[in-house]
């Protein structure tokens, strides 16, 4: 056995069952799942082709039978994984690491949870609110606040809209494109503004104190630091989780 083979074997394998390109840059993959892998919603795992590795957020909830990820592709030189999956196809493996690690996750201490995203940073809020639905726990409402540049971005909207349409005791969803004038958002018709200059404004008109909310940050870096000064010099109790470009 070669020594590539051994830290293959050492890490596991997954195929690729499925691959949606959203738009250029951003990608769906759904892998396989490993016997007996087990996590927590919120939490990541870490993949690999070629021996180079990333860890990537699960958009999947513990109960399912696959794990579904939401990629951006980050171009050469930069980028060093993520080109290379993006041109894999439906049988193509991946290398996986056998345990998934993360403390990004649901804290049930207080009813309210304010979850802000940019663009892929929906992804651990997606498996919190399929567990929550799965385990049908209760005595929480969630408030989904997700921004992108364009509203072809919004790969869980439809997802979302449902369950607030159909849960609204559950969910609240409010999407936010940050550049409303240019030609690919024609027709938008939500909210505009990026989601730190627009949170404070939803936190007061839901009625949000530190006492009942917990705000959580996941995405771009600027975005969780400017959610972060807003929110926890008031008290409130803050979670976060950062996804910086590929190379950092």
């Amino acid at each position: 056995m070669t020594l590539r083979e051994k830290k293959i074997a050492a890490l596991g394998e997954v195929k690729i069952i499925k691959k949606q390109m959203v738009t250029h840059d951003l990608m769906l993959l759904w892998l396989e799942k490993p016997e007996g892998y087990t996590y927590k919603p919120g939490q990541y795992c870490t993949v690999g082709r070629d021996g180079i590795e990333r860890a990537y957020s699960m958009a999947s909830a513990p109960h399912e039978n696959f794990i579904e990820l939401f990629i951006e592709v980050v171009p050469p030189p930069e980028g060093q994984l993520t080109p290379k999956l993006a041109k894999l196809e439906i049988g193509d493996k991946l290398t996986i690491r056998p345990r998934a690690k993360g403390i990004f996750v649901f804290k049930p201490e207080l009813p309210k949870q304010f979850l802000v995203a940019t663009v892929t940073g929906v992804v651990p809020y997606v498996a919190f609110l399929r567990d929550y639905i799965h385990t049908n726990k209760s005595g929480h409402h969630f408030y989904v606040l997700m921004g992108a540049s364009y509203m072809d971005e919004f790969t869980y909207k439809g997802e979302l809209e449902k369950l607030a349409k159909a849960r609204p005791d559950l969910l609240t969803f409010v999407p936010t494109v940050s550049r409303p004038k240019e030609e690919k958002n024609a027709g938008w018709k939500g909210e505009t503004g990026r989601v730190n200059a627009i949170a404070e404004r939803l936190a007061a008109q839901w009625g949000m104190t530190p006492a009942d909310t917990i705000v959580y940050a996941c995405g771009h870096p600027g975005m969780i630091e400017s959610i972060k000064e807003q929110f926890e010099p008031k008290g409130y109790k803050f979670e976060e989780e950062r996804f910086w470009k590929e190379d950092d």
